[in-house]
């Protein structure tokens, strides 16, 4: 049995997290919408980041509820929170991976046709027909929704999941502090995959860099990846590019978890320290927040569009407002010389009578 050694977590700490889980879902509901609104869009790697999305969106809700109660004991909202955020946070890891693996096809191999087969294996979703032979690497990354959800299964089936006395988290539930093999479960629900994620990720992210550089002197290499008409591929191939940068993302935000772990491994009391704290909250929480700005309000081809679109709509309320009002003003109008004519009829029956 654990000795409990509760973090506490200050309401500045629940206000910063709050913010940043709300960041967070408000940019994970941009890039789908963007996904939704335009087709031209709706490339592999973007189809990728959607999903990955969707993973974050559900991370930054079920956090954000852990944040607001600050759990105190092992509850069936703790249980139901943490399993949720569990299956989205060990989701989010796969798919930062697959889109990794995706743009090394794609980009060092020059093979979009074997890029795209994989998408069918990220789903664990073959169709009929399909003719896929994937490596190894391949099959182990094409569980992204199906392995977390066997361990997230697993750990609530096994009475795992639950409070954690804010040791590795900020307020919300994971794996129960009070048993013995915590830290075995710790590492199957999300530490070795993020792990693994510190390895595979800046290895093929160098490899990509590096063949993007060479491209320079040699753009013959891009020949499957550049299209015979460049501007109606533009907007996908510079959404491709900055796809790249996604492990950096996830790497900045995703440290300060691994930094407390290993500081609760250590038994060391500087894992309660209130800035490690916020920085992990804010770390754990914003990573949908950080692909929207990258790849929705800092890729002008779809910032443009977002701007049109939201001008376009404000257009159109404003357009409806004026008729509304230039109705109403002629109503009162209408109105007020009905009254006025009224009026003046009253008078000259009057008259009529004197």
């Amino acid at each position: 049995m654990a000795v409990l050694e509760q973090t506490d977590v200050a309401v500045y700490e629940q206000v910063v997290v709050l913010l940043s889980c709300a960041l967070s879902a408000l940019g994970s509901v941009l890039v789908v919408s963007t996904y939704a609104l335009w087709p031209d869009l709706r490339t592999t790697p973007r189809q990728l980041l959607l999903f990955l999305s969707v993973a974050d969106f559900l991370s930054a809700v079920s956090y954000s509820y852990g944040v607001y109660k600050v759990f105190n004991a092992s509850t069936w909202d703790c249980v139901t929170q943490g399993a949720v955020s569990t299956f989205s946070n060990t989701s989010s890891f796969f798919w930062t991976v697959a889109i990794a693996v995706y743009l090394y096809i794609f980009i060092v191999q020059s093979s979009q046709r074997q890029a795209d087969s994989l998408v069918l294996y990220f789903h664990l979703i073959r169709q009929e027909g399909e003719n896929v032979r994937p490596t190894n690497l391949f099959l182990s990354l094409s569980l992204s929704w199906g392995v977390p959800l066997a361990i997230t299964v697993a750990a609530v089936s096994l009475q795992k999941i639950g409070y954690d006395a804010s040791e590795v988290s900020v307020g919300w539930c994971w794996i129960s502090i009070e048993e013995d093999d915590h830290v075995l479960w710790m590492l199957l629900t999300g530490k070795i995959w993020e792990l693994l994620a510190y390895v595979i990720l800046p290895l093929l992210y160098i490899l990509i860099k590096r063949h993007i550089h060479k491209a320079h002197a040699a753009l013959s290499e891009y020949r499957p990846i550049l299209a015979c008409n460049r501007l109606s591929h533009s907007i996908p191939a510079m959404a491709d590019r900055k796809l790249t940068l996604i492990p950096i993302i996830f790497i900045a935000l995703r440290i300060w978890s691994t930094v407390r772990f290993v500081l609760l491994l250590a038994r060391s009391p500087v894992g309660q320290n209130p800035v490690l704290v916020t920085l992990h909250g804010i770390g754990n929480t914003f990573q949908g927040a950080a692909n929207c700005i990258m790849f929705v309000l800092c890729t002008r081809p779809v910032r443009a569009r977002l701007v049109a679109w939201l001008c376009c709509r404000s257009h159109e309320a404003l357009s409806n407002s004026d008729m509304q009002s230039q109705f109403t003003a002629r109503t009162r109008s209408l109105s007020h010389s009905d009254g006025r004519s009224g009026s003046q009829t009253e008078v000259d029956e009057s008259e009529d009578e004197e």
